[in-house]
């Protein structure tokens, strides 16, 4: 017969066993977070051109889930990052056989849904809209920059930490983070639609002041960018402000894209089909063939339209790429990498379009870039 005391310490043996076992280390089960691509107005006429949140910190083994709500088209995009310099950002997908991640002949220059992603590889969604969903796992640990092909400056960061490190944040943090985002982008884009409309009646106000016109400046687009500490976004208002003008004959409309990123077109008639290349020849100083347009001396890109069936279309209107020193090296070094070498200035590009008016009659354009978005216009034209 066994003593109380024996038994007694036999319980206690395998109660602190079975505590071991509870609390010895075990694997820990995958996430996927839940972020999105985008998001806009009611109207769709503001766009927030953003990851939302912009930056996440995981677990390796995780996945991030990106739901892209918007008629806006946006990619997920992951380059090569185990490289100095990095990988060239590559074109969209959506432009043809060169956009997307690079790839053999006649294979895909997108990545399935669901796949991994270490730093060695680019791995790429398809462009998405409307609902769409993209997954990305993230295997190890590393910190990895996030970016839209269609949109150069909507970037963010994903941190994935060992499995054993404690993250900072929840899923219901992110939520928070991404509606806080989301409201500052929209509401940055009401207040710059304001200023684009005031900016377009000051300059037809000027332009009139000698004339019975009541308008002769249209804004195409505004936007701004915002640096959020793990990337960038970028709003934009995607609509022509006086979008409805009345003017007379031989008077010239001007319009102006003052949104810093994102391209823009004036584009009448094409009732079957988009222009066909989009874009006018890459010099500014080159008049492109049989679209009735010239080139002013200042740069701006110039039609006389007599019809409202003319097809005439303005080419992208674009600013040209924010400038981009060399960023420097730490610690110093005597011969830098090709990281660090010079990069040449970015030329002037095309962000104005004249179009005078030589007979009487209502003229109907749109942006063909974002006519899906709401964004066309008129313009009324009187003896």
């Amino acid at each position: 017969m066994k003593s109380v005391f024996s038994i007694t310490l036999g319980t206690i043996c395998r109660r602190i066993l079975a505590l071991v076992i509870l609390i010895a280390p075990g694997p820990v089960c995958a996430a996927t977070w839940q972020a999105t691509a985008g998001t806009q107005s009611a109207d769709e006429g503001i766009q927030a051109l953003a990851f939302l949140p912009n930056g996440l910190w995981i677990h390796a083994g995780d996945g991030i889930m990106w739901t892209f709500p918007t008629p806006e088209i946006h990619t997920v995009t992951f380059l090569q990052q185990n490289t100095n310099p990095e990988q060239l950002r590559p074109a969209r997908p959506g432009v043809g056989p060169q956009g997307g991640c690079p790839h053999p002949p006649g294979m895909p220059n997108t990545t399935p849904d669901g796949s991994s992603f270490d730093g060695s590889t680019c791995l790429t969604s398809p462009e998405l809209v409307d609902g769409r969903t993209y997954t990305v796992m993230f295997p190890a640990a590393g910190n990895f920059k996030l970016v839209c092909l269609v949109h150069n400056n909507m970037t963010g960061a994903v941190h994935v930490l060992g499995p054993r490190d404690t993250l900072p944040h929840d899923q219901a943090f992110y939520d928070d983070q991404a509606q806080n985002q989301e409201t500052e982008l929209l509401s940055d884009g009401a207040a710059l639609q304001l200023r684009a409309t005031a900016t377009a009646e000051q300059s037809s106000e000027d332009a009139n002041s000698n004339t019975n016109s009541n308008g002769t400046a249209v804004t195409a687009g505004i936007g701004e960018i915002v640096s959020t500490g793990e990337g960038s976004d970028t709003v934009s208002v995607m609509r022509f402000q006086q979008n409805t003008i009345v003017v007379h004959v031989k008077d010239t409309v001007e319009w102006t894209n003052l949104d810093p990123v994102t391209a823009h077109t004036v584009t009448f008639g094409f009732p079957n089909s988009d222009p066909a290349p989009p874009q006018l020849p890459s010099s500014p100083t080159s008049p492109p063939v049989g679209m009735l347009v010239t080139v002013d001396s200042d740069l701006a890109r110039h039609a006389d339209v007599t019809s409202p069936t003319d097809d005439v279309h303005s080419g992208f209107l674009v600013a040209a790429l924010q400038e981009r020193g060399p960023p420097p090296p730490v610690p110093p070094l005597p011969n830098p990498p090709p990281a660090f070498a010079p990069l040449s200035q970015s030329p002037l590009t095309v962000t104005h379009f004249r179009v005078t008016f030589t007979t009487p009659g209502t003229f109907n354009y749109r942006c063909i870039l974002h006519d899906n978005l709401g964004m066309k216009g008129q313009v009324i034209v009187l003896r």
